[in-house]
């Protein structure tokens, strides 16, 4: 508690009032004014107040300094803080209230960003961090002219080298030999610099157009001759595609080998018939016997057609029955494809493979025409070598004909009289290659089960 201290002001005199006698005169006539015991005290409390308040703002300012020089006179490395602090608010009536603030101390563990460890002693070695911001980089200001006025310097120097010029007089003789005449061009004005610069610059826009017209024309043209080049592509194209259409119907027609190819000739056939009846039945100028005669050539050219397209149908067994085989043994020797870990495909032989590749070109040698004594003899006796590793029935035919044939081309028999020994052997020699038990790779190709197979071949083996 701080006693308030009271001090009276002194009562000035009126001697020491300076404008005591400015109104002295006034004063004179005016009554003088005695102070109620209200009024008096009113001015006490009033003075009270003004004392207490100055005593008060004292005391605020001297708490502010010790606190400054408190927090100044404290080392950041010792600091701790604390847990509580009292804060002091003023509320709008000046009045004072005491808050008390808790401090919580978040504690936070030094996070790991990795490191590494020295092999030689084991000791380990952390990444450290800082949040301090990266310093920015001075880049220099840097202009080609200042704003500011141009300041002009002066400077002199010393030639290594003197020159001077020498006039012509009597006594002395210059050599004007390598002298060179300047004399001064016309003028050129701004006016006709400017003309020079626009006639140029004209001459510049004209080739730089022409040149791009020039270039814009080669691209149409470029493009108009691969538009006529492709059309010409497509259109030859289109050409040969109906021409082996055309082909392909001719040779479906002379030479067919599926049933469809045969069906065509047949309607076709069929058509021409109804035709033909259709034009001699509506004829006017023949009378009926030479319509039926002409019914019956008809009938007669029919029959021929149809027995030459049953020709054709022998015919295109044959061939389809050989292509058939030379399929199923061109699949029985091709090399096996297996596929990679990089997704390509590698052709491998295996024995399999490799085995019914040698039954296939000993079956092609037996279907060769045309072949020399020896030839045909060397082809038996390999066929013969390769059948003797098996001792069946099957085999032991085979082995017959083969000396059968060679008999008898040894005797000069000829080639009209072996062909049906010939044919029965390339037969039985293709049933050889079709058992798994001579060829394993023809287990692949196998419709009929296995036990089923091994129960009809018995009777073979036997």
């Amino acid at each position: 508690d701080n006693p308030a201290v009271e001090e009276e002001a002194p009562q000035e005199s009126p001697e020491n009032d300076p404008h005591h006698d400015m109104n002295d005169g006034q004063d004179r006539h005016e009554q003088p004014h005695e102070e109620s015991p209200e009024e008096h005290k009113g001015h006490h409390d009033a003075e009270e107040d003004d004392g207490y308040r100055q005593i008060q703002e004292e005391h605020e300012k001297y708490e502010e300094g010790k606190q400054k020089h408190f927090y100044d006179s404290i080392d950041p490395d010792e600091f701790v803080m604390p847990g509580v602090f009292d804060v002091e608010i003023k509320l709008a009536d000046n009045q004072v209230k005491i808050v008390s603030v808790e401090v919580e101390k978040a504690v936070r563990e030094k996070p790991y960003i990795g490191g590494f460890v020295n092999r030689r002693n084991e000791i380990k070695y952390h990444h450290a961090f800082t949040q301090t911001d990266q310093q920015s980089t001075y880049h220099p200001q840097k202009l080609t002219r200042e704003v500011q006025t141009y300041q002009y310097n002066t400077k002199s120097s010393l030639m290594m080298r003197e020159f001077g010029t020498q006039m012509e007089k009597p006594g002395l003789f210059i050599d004007k030999r390598k002298d060179k005449v300047i004399k001064p061009k016309p003028y050129f004005s701004s006016d006709e610099w400017k003309k020079q610069r626009w006639d140029r610059t004209l001459y510049i826009q004209c080739q730089i157009r022409g040149w791009f017209a020039r270039r814009r024309a080669a691209e149409l043209r470029k493009k108009r001759n691969d538009r006529d080049l492709e059309l010409l592509r497509k259109q030859e194209e289109l050409r040969k595609k109906e021409e082996e259409t055309h082909k392909r119907e001719i040779e479906r027609r002379m030479h067919p080998k599926k049933e469809k190819d045969f069906e065509i000739l047949y309607e076709e056939l069929e058509a021409w018939r109804l035709s033909e009846t259709k034009k001699i039945k509506a004829s006017t100028e023949l009378k009926e016997e030479e319509k039926k005669l002409a019914l019956q050539q008809l009938l007669y050219k029919e029959t021929k057609i149809l027995q030459q397209i049953d020709r054709l149908k022998i015919i295109a067994n044959v061939a389809n029955k050989e292509e058939k085989i030379n399929k199923f043994l061109k699949a029985m020797s091709d090399p096996k494809n297996w596929e990679r870990s990089d997704e390509r495909m590698t052709e491998v032989h295996t024995p399999f493979t490799t085995r019914a590749k040698e039954l296939m070109d000993l079956y092609n040698g037996l279907k060769l025409p045309y072949l020399s004594i020896d030839e045909r003899l060397d082809v038996l006796l390999h066929t013969k070598w390769t059948v003797r590793e098996f001792d069946c029935n099957l085999t032991r035919e085979i082995v017959d004909l083969i000396d059968r044939e060679a008999d008898m081309l040894n005797r000069g028999r000829s080639e009209s009289s072996l062909e049906g020994l010939r044919k029965r052997l390339a037969n039985l020699f293709l049933q050889f290659i079709e058992t798994p038990e001579f060829n394993p790779e023809a287990a692949r190709f196998q419709k009929v089960p296995r036990e089923l197979l091994k129960q009809t071949q018995s009777i073979i083996f036997e």
